[in-house]
């Protein structure tokens, strides 16, 4: 009987058999842009780098088998792996996407596509009926984050995927905030899962990527040949540099949880912060979801201190936490989603949303949890809160 290995054993060791020119235990990076062919016709499975790479081809096995997917697709960047999804579209079609998706999303959204015939509505995807309510004829994809970026929302993905089924659309999830550790979409029936690597999947904020992985045909093939066809795909160092950062998922995401649980207790009993946003807290709208569809609560924590300039102070005082567009890596790393990640968001529209000016995201790293809290206890100190 075959033994079905954990997800840190598949962190580890997927898609990276020792190299069997060498016995190498690490996967070479193959800094090459062309193959020698033996004859006409036949080769050793590589052409040319654009199409295919064996570190890239590595990483993308391996990060399929954390999803539970069958294929894998690396690209430049998380924006160039949405984009690449949506090109499955045509001018017309509608989609359906989280209210609080990503700002380079709704950036790509708005401002790229819309001008190529693709019509957007950004809804509550938390609220089945919202969606629902959406669909359109023309509807043909429904795009979530789960959690969402910056406001921490939880949307069942049984649900979501279920509807999409029963209306005919493609549907799809961006997991970079939970990463596959933490949940896995296409368990859940979702046909496609996005992801920036360049968050937790790497770990250690020095390489930009982004990845797909589906177990569905069709779109396996769209996507492989909008890779040859576009060219938006992922360096083999940066893809190394990625294999490095998923053998150790396991333990980084055991721990960001962990501190971010902490920390999130912290904030909500202490005086002077508005909403503390964290999935693990009883008074998140989305606990219950969020314990059921996930493995644990996430790294990443959002807290309201009411208006731009006490944000504005607090964030100068911050010494141990980055101030920095980013996450997922092993430092600390706290944003103002208003004027950094969201910019690209008109100021109506995100107060809609919940991305005030007051709204300060933190990506809760792997240090010391009480060298965390007494770096945001310090700054908010020295900022009178």
């Amino acid at each position: 009987m075959r033994h079905e290995q954990g997800f840190a054993t598949k962190a580890i060791h997927a898609g990276q058999a020792p190299d069997p020119a060498t016995g190498a235990i690490m996967t070479p990076v193959f800094l090459t842009s062309t193959y020698v062919q033996e004859e006409l016709g036949r080769n050793k499975g590589y052409e040319y780098s654009r199409v295919s790479n064996p570190t890239r081809t590595a990483l993308e096995q391996n990060i399929a088998a954390l999803e539970g997917g069958t294929e894998g697709l690396a690209f430049g960047s998380g924006t160039a792996a949405v984009d690449a999804i949506l090109h499955l579209l045509a001018p017309g079609d509608h989609v359906i996407m989280s209210q609080n998706v990503y700002g380079g999303t709704y950036r790509l959204a708005r401002m790229i596509w819309e001008g190529y015939g693709l019509r957007f509505s950004f809804v509550d995807t938390t609220d089945v009926r919202r969606i629902e309510e959406a669909i359109l004829p023309s509807s043909r994809m429904l795009f979530i984050e789960t959690p969402t970026n910056p406001t921490i929302d939880i949307s069942d993905l049984s649900a979501c995927s279920a509807l999409a089924k029963r209306h005919a659309l493609l549907s799809v999830a961006d997991n970079t905030f939970a990463t596959p550790y933490l949940q896995q979409p296409l368990s859940f029936g979702i046909d496609i899962v996005v992801h920036s690597l360049t968050k937790y999947l790497n770990g250690h904020s020095d390489m930009l990527g982004g990845l797909v992985v589906t177990s569905n045909a069709d779109v396996t093939e769209r996507l492989r040949f909008m890779q040859k066809a576009v060219g938006g795909i992922l360096s083999p160092f940066d893809s190394w540099l990625c294999l490095r950062g998923t053998k150790t998922l396991a333990v980084r995401m055991k721990q960001h949880c962990e501190n971010a649980l902490i920390v999130s207790r912290w904030l909500a009993a202490r005086g002077g912060i508005g909403r503390v946003l964290f999935p693990g807290l009883e008074s998140h709208p989305g606990h219950e979801l969020a314990g059921r569809q996930m493995r644990g609560f996430g790294g990443m924590i959002s807290f309201d201190l009411g208006s731009l300039a006490r944000a504005a102070a607090f964030l100068k005082n911050v010494r141990l936490c980055a101030l920095a567009e980013s996450l997922g890596g092993v430092e600390t790393i706290i944003t103002h989603p208003a004027t950094m990640t969201h910019a690209a968001v008109p100021p109506e529209e995100r107060l809609r949303i919940g991305v005030t000016d007051g709204l300060v995201r933190i990506s809760v790293g792997i240090e010391d949890a009480e060298d965390i809290i007494r770096d945001l206890d310090t700054a908010l100190h020295e900022s009178g809160l």
